[in-house]
C-alpha cells in the first residue's frame, strides 16, 4: 500500500515534494523482522520521503583570521599558494601575519656578527616508508592542486598594522578580518574599509624571501653542525625552510639592542608590523598547501655570535608567528562557474559546495504544504503533517504527553533518517579518479551555529583521522557518489518536543570540509540573510564539488532526498 502527500504550494514541483510510504525498502533491515519472519513480529517497518527544498548560498566578507584546522586554540592555519579546481576555477590564498621574539630587552654582547638567519615553516607530514638506505620518506597531507606545477611565492615585509582589539567598540571585543576574493589583489575588510596589501610593502624591490618557482617539498630537512670529523648530522620531517639575508636581520634587530622597539610586545608590534607571503600564479594551474604558522617551529631565527676575538660565544634570537589574534588568509577568485544565491522559491539544480569564499547550500526540511490526509487537497504544513503522523494523538485529536518527562509520545519511531545526497555526474577531475573520494561534506544548524545532535552523540569520532571520523552521522562518499547526513536523533528530538514553530521550516546548512573534526564557525561580515556564520574548517578547503539539488529539473532519483525509515505497532 502507498500513500502519498500531495504538494500544490508551487505547482512546478508539486509531483516531487511528495511523502510516500514504501512497503519495504533493500537498504534497511529490522533485526525483529528478520529473526521473527513478517507474520511473527509485532510491528511493522517502513520508509516515506518528506519534502526538502534546498538552494546556493553565495559566500564572501568571511572572517579570515583565528583560522585552525582544530580544535585546539592555539592551532592557527592558513593556506598559500594557487589552488585550480577542475570545475570551479582558480584561487589564490596569501598570508599576512605578525611575528613577535620571544624576548625582549635583548643583549646580543660585544660586536655581534650574524651567522645566519633560518626561516621554518613545518609542513604537515606522514612518515610513509624508509628507503633502501634507511633514509625516511614523507608524504606531505595538506597539499592541493598540481604538485608538479610551481606559482611565484614573494615574502615582504608589511607596514600595515593588525590591530588586536576593535577601536569602534568599547568593549574589548577582537578586531576582525574579512575575506574580499572578488577583487583582482590581496585584499581584506576590517569593517569600515578595503585593506589593500600591496600599498602596505614596506620595500617592494627587496622582499625578505622570493623563488619565481616554488613548490613544497617532502624531502626531509638535513641539518649538519661542525666541520670534518666533528660534523653532526640530524633529520627532521618536511618543511619550508630558507636562509635569509644576514644584513637585513642584522639591521633590522640585532642593531637594535636597547632601543625601546625591542623592549616590548606592542612597541615591536608598531615597529615591524607584519610578513605578507604573497602568492602568484605562473600558469593556470598551481599547488596550494595548509600552514600551520602558530607551531613552535615556525619561526624565523637568527644565528650569531659576539664577544672578544678570542672568547666569542654563540647566541640565538628568535622571532615567533605571534597566535591566533593576528594571521589572516587573503583570497583572490578567478571562479568559471559564477557563484550566486539561489532559488528559495523552487530549488536549484545544483548545488555548489566551495571552499574558501566559495559557496553553500541551505536545506530547508519539511518545506512546503502536504495533503497528509489522502483528501487529495494540499492543505497542511509538512512539518505538522510530520508531526501529526509520528505523534500519538487522544480522541479530540490533540498530542499525547508523557506526564512525567512531558515529551510528546509517538505511534510510529523512527529507525534512521537520511538527508540523502548525490554528487553530479561526470565532474571534471583532471583524470584522477579519485579526485572526490575524500571530500566530506559537513551539516551544522543555520538558527545558532551548532553542530546537530546525531554528530554530537556520533561514537566513530576519531581526532587522529578526520577523513574517518564521524561517519554515521556524516557518511563518506560512496561508490555512486551518494553521501546520507544522519539525522535520527535531530528528527526525533523535534516530535518528542516543542523545539520548533510550525511556521519555521527547519534549515541546515551544507559545506565541503577538510576536517569534519573542527566545528568552530566564523563570522560573516553584517550578514543579510539568516547564515550569520560558516565552519571555518570550510574556509581552509580550497576543494569543491556538485551535488544535486531539489529543482523539478532534476531526475527525482538524483534529487536530494528526507528518508525515514521507522515501525509501528500492527
Amino acid at each position: 500500500m502507498k500513500k502519498t502527500f500531495k504538494t500544490l504550494k508551487f505547482p512546478i514541483i508539486c509531483i516531487l515534494f511528495v511523502c510516500v510510504f514504501i512497503a519495504c525498502d533493500k537498504d534497511y533491515n529490522v533485526l525483529d523482522s528478520d529473526v521473527l519472519g513478517d507474520e511473527n513480529a509485532n510491528f511493522k517497518t517502513n520508509d516515506s520521503l518528506f519534502p526538502v527544498l534546498a538552494y546556493n548560498k553565495k559566500l564572501d566578507s568571511l572572517q579570515i583570521n583565528r583560522l585552525g584546522s582544530t580544535a585546539a586554540a592555539t592551532s592557527v592555519n592558513n593556506l598559500l599558494g594557487v589552488y585550480k579546481d577542475p570545475a570551479y576555477g582558480l584561487t589564490k590564498a596569501s598570508i599576512v601575519a605578525q611575528i613577535v621574539p620571544n624576548t625582549y630587552n635583548p643583549n646580543f654582547g660585544e660586536s655581534p656578527v650574524v651567522d645566519s638567519v633560518v626561516f621554518t615553516i613545518p609542513y604537515y607530514n606522514t612518515l610513509v616508508e624508509y628507503d633502501t638506505d634507511s633514509n625516511p620518506v614523507y608524504r606531505l597531507d595538506s597539499l592541493f592542486g598540481n604538485t608538479d606545477a610551481s606559482i611565484k611565492l614573494t615574502v615582504y615585509r608589511s607596514d600595515y598594522f593588525l590591530r588586536d582589539y576593535d577601536p569602534n567598540n568599547t568593549d574589548g571585543t577582537v578586531q576582525n578580518y574579512f575575506s574580499n576574493g572578488s577583487s583582482t589583489v590581496n585584499t581584506a575588510l576590517n569593517g569600515t574599509s578595503v585593506i589593500r596589501f600591496d600599498d602596505h610593502i614596506v620595500d617592494v624591490n627587496t622582499p625578505i624571501f622570493e623563488d619565481d618557482d616554488f613548490v613544497p617539498s617532502n624531502s626531509p630537512i638535513v641539518t649538519t653542525v661542525g666541520e670534518d670529523d666533528e660534523a653532526v648530522s640530524t633529520t627532521s620531517t618536511p618543511a619550508f625552510r630558507e636562509l635569509l639575508d644576514n644584513d637585513y636581520w642584522k639591521a633590522t634587530i640585532i642593531d637594535k639592542q636597547d632601543d625601546p622597539v625591542l623592549s616590548n610586545a606592542n612597541n615591536f608590534k608598531n615597529y615591524f608590523r607584519g610578513l605578507y607571503f604573497k602568492a602568484e600564479a605562473n600558469s593556470a594551474d598551481g599547488n596550494m598547501i595548509l600552514l600551520n604558522l602558530s607551531s613552535t617551529n615556525s619561526n624565523i631565527t637568527i644565528y650569531y655570535t659576539s664577544g672578544e676575538e678570542n672568547s666569542r660565544t654563540q647566541g640565538n634570537y628568535v622571532l615567533n608567528f605571534s597566535g591566533n589574534l593576528n594571521i589572516l588568509n587573503t583570497y583572490v577568485n578567478e571562479y568559471t562557474i559564477p557563484l550566486a544565491n539561489g532559488d528559495k522559491v523552487l530549488g536549484d539544480e545544483e548545488l555548489h559546495l566551495k571552499g574558501t569564499e566559495g559557496s553553500m547550500a541551505v536545506v530547508e526540511l519539511f518545506s512546503g504544504k502536504v495533503d497528509c490526509d489522502g483528501d487529495g487537497i494540499v492543505d497542511m504544513d509538512a512539518i505538522d503533517c510530520f508531526k501529526q503522523t509520528y505523534r500519538q494523538t487522544d480522541d479530540d485529536g490533540n498530542y499525547v504527553k508523557n506526564p512525567l518527562t512531558q515529551r510528546f509520545l509517538l505511534k510510529k519511531l523512527i529507525n534512521e533518517a537520511q538527508l540523502i545526497l548525490t554528487e553530479k555526474d561526470n565532474l571534471p577531475t583532471d583524470g584522477s579518479e579519485d579526485f572526490h573520494k575524500y571530500d566530506r561534506i559537513y551539516a551544522y544548524n543555520i538558527e545558532d551555529n551548532s553542530t546537530t545532535i546525531d554528530y554530537t552523540i556520533d561514537q566513530t569520532k576519531n581526532t587522529a583521522d578526520p577523513l574517518n571520523s564521524n561517519i554515521i552521522s556524516l557518511g563518506q562518499r560512496d561508490s555512486d557518489g551518494k553521501f546520507k547526513i544522519r539525522l535520527t536523533e535531530y528528527l526525533t528530538n523535534i516530535l518528542h518536543t516543542d523545539s520548533i514553530k510550525d511556521e519555521t521550516p527547519t534549515k541546515l546548512g551544507l559545506v565541503l570540509s577538510n576536517n569534519v573534526n573542527y566545528t568552530d564557525t566564523a563570522e560573516i561580515l553584517e550578514s543579510q540573510d539568516e547564515v550569520t556564520a560558516v565552519p571555518r574548517a570550510s574556509i581552509l578547503s580550497p576543494r569543491g564539488t556538485i551535488i544535486y539539488g531539489t529543482n523539478q529539473a532534476v531526475p527525482a532519483d538524483n534529487q536530494l532526498q528526507l528518508k525515514i525509515f521507522y515501525s509501528e505497532a500492527k
